[in-house]
C-alpha cells in the first residue's frame, strides 16, 4: 500500500464513463487525480447504445481514434415500430447533421468502459481497481477526502481539494445527504437477454437501434445490434406490470416476446446465449449536486429512463461540465459548492428535454404520424434523438407533438423536484436476480 499517497488534488469515486471522463479532463490540466473503482474491469454493465452527441466529449478525451479502430458496430440511425408492427422511416443522423459526429457506435459496455478507464490512465490519472470507498470525509460542510478499503482489506484515508462522486446508482453522497428524489411517473422496469444470429439490416441500417412498441402499448423492446453477431434485446414496461404477480424473469420475458410479432420475426432463427437480467429503471435526480469541495456526476447525479439511449451521453456530459468547473475552480482557488456546481442547471435543462420526449412517447406520441404531419420538424426531432439537448431550438416540437393525440394527459412534462417523494436508497437500480451467465 506504500504506492497510495495520503493526499492529492482531486479524488474521483467510480471508474465508469462519468468518472473516467471527469478524471481525464482534470488530469489533462496537470492536476493530480486519484480514481477509485470498487470492481475489477472488465465488468458487465447494461447501456450499450451511444447517441451522436457523445462524439464531442470523446473527441476531448482523445477517444475517437480508439473508437474508430474498435470492433463496435457503427450506428447511423434509430427506427420505431408501433404497436401494430408498422416500421417508421429511419431517422438518419447524418441527414440532419452532415458531419462524422453523426455516426456513433453500439458498444459492449465491459469493453467500452475498460477503454475509457485505460484512456484516463494514459492521460495521467492514477486509477485503482478493486478498492472500495467507504465514506467521504468532511470538515464541517467541506469535503476533505475519503476513507477507503484496499483490496487486502486494510482501511486508509486520502485527502483532496475536491471529491467527485461518480459512484453510479449507489449514489454515495446522494444517500449520505438524502438528496435523491424519484420521478413520479418514470418508474419502469426491464428484463433483457442476448441473442446470437438474430436478424439485422445491412449497409448503414445494420447498426440501427430499433424501438418496438408492445402490441398492448404497455411497454417497448430495445433491439440493439452488437459485434460478434449478438443482439441485445430487452423489454421495458411499468415496474408493477413486469414484476408484480408474474413468474420468473424468463417466463415474463417470453410472454412479452410471444405477444409481439415484430420481435418474434427478428429472433426466429436466433439462439439465446446468456441468461436473463432484470433491473429497476426508476428515474431520479438529486436536489443538490455540489457542495464545498464535492460534486456528483453521472448516475450519482441522476438517472433517466433508457428509451432514447441517453445514459452514456449524460454521463460524459456531466463529467465534462464538472471537470471544466473543477479545473477553473482549482486555478482561481474557488472550490465552493456554488462554483463547482454552476453547470447543474444547464444539465438539468437538457435532461428535462430528453425526459419530455420520453414522456411524450409514453403518452401516445407516434414518430411516424409526426413526420407525416410535420415533415419540416423532422430535423428538430432528430436533434433530440442525437442528444442535442442544450439548445432551445428544439422546443418548437412540443406543441405539434401534443396536438397529434387526444388522450387525457397524465404525464407531467416538466420536472418538479418538489413533486416526487424524497428517498434515500442504497441502490435504486441495482441488478437483481440474474438468471444464468453474464455475456
Amino acid at each position: 500500500m506504500s504506492t497510495f499517497p495520503t493526499e492529492t488534488d482531486v479524488i474521483v469515486i467510480g471508474g465508469g464513463p462519468a468518472g473516467a471522463t471527469a478524471s481525464t479532463l482534470i488530469a489533462q490540466k496537470g492536476h493530480r487525480v486519484q480514481l477509485f473503482e470498487r470492481e475489477k474491469f472488465p465488468r458487465f454493465h447494461i447501456g450499450e447504445s451511444l447517441i451522436p452527441e457523445t462524439y464531442w466529449v470523446l473527441e476531448r478525451l482523445n477517444m475517437l481514434p480508439k473508437m474508430k479502430k474498435s470492433q463496435f458496430v457503427k450506428k447511423h440511425s434509430v427506427q420505431f415500430v408501433n404497436s401494430t408492427g408498422k416500421l417508421s422511416a429511419p431517422f438518419y443522423f447524418s441527414d440532419n447533421k452532415p458531419h462524422e459526429c453523426s455516426q456513433t457506435w453500439q458498444v459492449v459496455r465491459s469493453e467500452f468502459d475498460q477503454m475509457m478507464l485505460e484512456n484516463a490512465r494514459e492521460h495521467g490519472v492514477t486509477a485503482h481497481e478493486g478498492v472500495r470507498v467507504l465514506d467521504v470525509m468532511f470538515d464541517g460542510e467541506r469535503a476533505t477526502g475519503i476513507k477507503y478499503q484496499a483490496a487486502d482489506g486494510s482501511h486508509h484515508e486520502m485527502r483532496a481539494k475536491v471529491v467527485v462522486d461518480a459512484s453510479g446508482q449507489s449514489g454515495l453522497l446522494q444517500n449520505k445527504f438524502k438528496l435523491r428524489v424519484w420521478d413520479p411517473i418514470l418508474n419502469k422496469g426491464a428484463i433483457w437477454t442476448y441473442w446470437e444470429g438474430a436478424y439485422r439490416d445491412v449497409g448503414r441500417d445494420e447498426g440501427a437501434t430499433i424501438v418496438i412498441q408492445t402490441p398492448n402499448k404497455e411497454g417497448w423492446f430495445w433491439y440493439i445490434p452488437l459485434h460478434d453477431n449478438r443482439i441485445s434485446l430487452g423489454v421495458v414496461a411499468p415496474f408493477d406490470y413486469l414484476f408484480k404477480g408474474r413468474g420468473s424473469h424468463e417466463q415474463t420475458y417470453q410472454e412479452e416476446v410471444d405477444k409481439c410479432p415484430a420481435v418474434q420475426e427478428r429472433i426466429a432463427s436466433a439462439k439465446r446465449v446468456t441468461g436473463y437480467f432484470a433491473t429497476k429503471d426508476y428515474s431520479y435526480r438529486a436536489t443538490r449536486w455540489a457542495g464545498p469541495g464535492w460534486v456528483t456526476i453521472g448516475d450519482a447525479f441522476g438517472f433517466l429512463d433508457p428509451l432514447y439511449s441517453s445514459g452514456v451521453l449524460l454521463a460524459l456530459k456531466s463529467g465534462e461540465m464538472a471537470a471544466d468547473a473543477i479545473n477553473e475552480g482549482l486555478q482561481i482557488g474557488d472550490t465552493s459548492g456554488e462554483f463547482l456546481g454552476k453547470w447543474g442547471d444547464a444539465l438539468n435543462q437538457g435532461i428535462d428535454r430528453m425526459r419530455r420526449l420520453v414522456c411524450e412517447y409514453y403518452d401516445g406520441f407516434s414518430f411516424g404520424k409526426f413526420v407525416k404531419n410535420y415533415p419540416h420538424l423532422t430535423g428538430r426531432v432528430t436533434d433530440l434523438l442525437i442528444g442535442d439537448l442544450f439548445t432551445d431550438k428544439v422546443d418548437e416540437v412540443w406543441a405539434p407533438m401534443e396536438s397529434l393525440y387526444s388522450e387525457t394527459k397524465s404525464v407531467p412534462k416538466r420536472w418538479d423536484s418538489g413533486t416526487p417523494v424524497e428517498v434515500a436508497a442504497t441502490k435504486s437500480n441495482e441488478l437483481f436476480l440474474p438468471d444464468g451467465p453474464r455475456p
